[in-house]
């Protein structure tokens, strides 16, 4: 049996070129920071939370890993990461 799901009211249309880098760029930036966070969570963590943020870190790390990866073979340089939070006031 095959659903179909529809939001009413609201047309899907394809991004543009430039939302799809400002995505990227905003996705690498909240990893980045994820990351930051779970690695100074992890130096402050009890006994009980260790394993906790070893994953957590690792996961984040992958992830980066990829976006990066993925900013590198569409042709992005990973410099336009400051261009783009001075542009846009973004503080990581």
């Amino acid at each position: 049996m095959r659903y179909e799901y529809v939001k009413e009211g609201l047309e899907i249309k394809d991004k543009t070129e430039n939302e799809k880098i400002n995505e990227l760029l905003m996705n690498i930036i909240k990893t980045k920071k994820d990351l930051d966070n779970a690695r100074n969570n992890y130096e402050y963590a009890d006994s009980d939370l260790v394993d906790y943020f070893l994953y957590e870190i690792k996961a984040n790390q992958a992830k980066l890993d990829y976006l990066i990866n993925v900013a590198k073979k569409s042709g992005i340089e990973l410099d336009l990461v400051n261009v783009f939070l001075l542009k846009n006031k973004k503080v990581i």
